[in-house]
């Protein structure tokens, strides 16, 4: 019982870094209608950023704040340069154009940082676990990245459904010709939104630097992940967003970590141990599918936000 405690947190603890990346993604693409695979590049970036300006100051928290402006500034630039381009165009035009991106940040990376990995070192005090219930020592960084993303869950909510720019938001995501024939710059707007969303990516890249290697081409598997998520809770939904991430790190976790045990009641060792974390994987899949068939806007839909 314990141990199913602690993974379920470790399943919270992944679907908060999923929520993060999958705001962004579904902000984009539920306002502007862009399929979007240069995000999880701007994933990488933040965690490059963070690793770089942490050997620069010293100090962690620096290294975050400076992740955060450096992905925002990116998302902005690359948004007037080059993504600004292709929404009019068709999604298979944006998916070539953004995977063409991902390719180049890849290459850009590897020529600035070199083909090696970084790390992100964390400060003394979240090097230590905390006990949550008797029984149950949990790291306190994790619980940090927890109580960071539902933090940034809170604050988006209030910029998105209870301030002048969330309206704007909410109204070009409704009917952006309407917006921009009332006299708000669109442009303008697109390029805040993209940029908010480059900065939540950052964000997301920068919490899991000091868990995994700060590595070229690290925004890829997890952003196949946040698609699912978007999917599965509706595109341009935050709630949706947020329950969805949750629910798909729970499974991702909790699947990986007691599938094997189970199958391996029926199975050898070697066959479970492959299977196990296979099944948990194609769950998510499945539930994707089940979701697209039977409630296609998701299980949450942008208009119930």
């Amino acid at each position: 019982m314990l141990y199913f405690i602690e993974q379920s947190l470790n399943g919270v603890q992944l679907g908060m870094l999923l929520f993060l990346l999958a705001a962004g993604l579904t902000l984009v693409f539920g306002i502007m209608d862009l399929v979007n695979l240069a995000h999880g590049s701007l994933y990488m970036l933040g965690a490059y950023f963070a690793a770089t300006f942490a050997v620069l100051t010293g100090s962690f928290v620096a290294a975050v704040a400076l992740a955060l402006i450096g992905s925002l500034i990116v998302g902005m630039v690359l948004e007037v340069v080059a993504i600004r381009r292709l929404y009019e165009r068709s999604h298979l035009d944006q998916v070539l154009g953004t995977f063409g991106l991902l390719l180049f940040f890849n290459e850009a990376v590897r020529l600035i940082w070199g083909p090696a990995g970084m790390t992100l070192a964390l400060p003394a005090a979240m090097l230590t676990a905390v006990q949550i219930i008797p029984g149950v020592f949990y790291p306190v960084y994790r619980l940090v990245i927890i109580l960071a993303a539902l933090a940034v869950a809170a604050l988006l909510y209030f910029v998105v459904m209870r301030t002048r720019l969330g309206m704007l938001i909410r109204a070009g995501a409704s009917n952006r010709e309407m917006v921009g024939a009332l006299g708000i710059n669109i442009k303008l707007l697109y390029t805040l939104v993209f940029g908010l969303g480059a900065a939540l990516a950052g964000f997301a890249g920068v919490m899991q630097a000091p868990i995994l290697t700060v590595q070229i081409g690290m925004g890829e598997n997890i952003l196949i992940l946040a698609f699912v998520v978007i999917i599965i809770g509706g595109i341009g939904s935050i709630r949706g967003a947020f329950v969805a991430a949750v629910f798909v790190g729970l499974v991702e976790t909790v699947g990986r970590a007691f599938l094997p045990d189970m199958l391996h009641r029926i199975l050898s060792t070697n066959a479970a141990a492959t299977l196990g974390p296979a099944l948990s994987s194609m769950s998510i899949y499945m539930v994707m599918a089940a979701v697209l068939v039977f409630r296609p806007e998701g299980l949450f839909p942008a208009a119930s936000r």
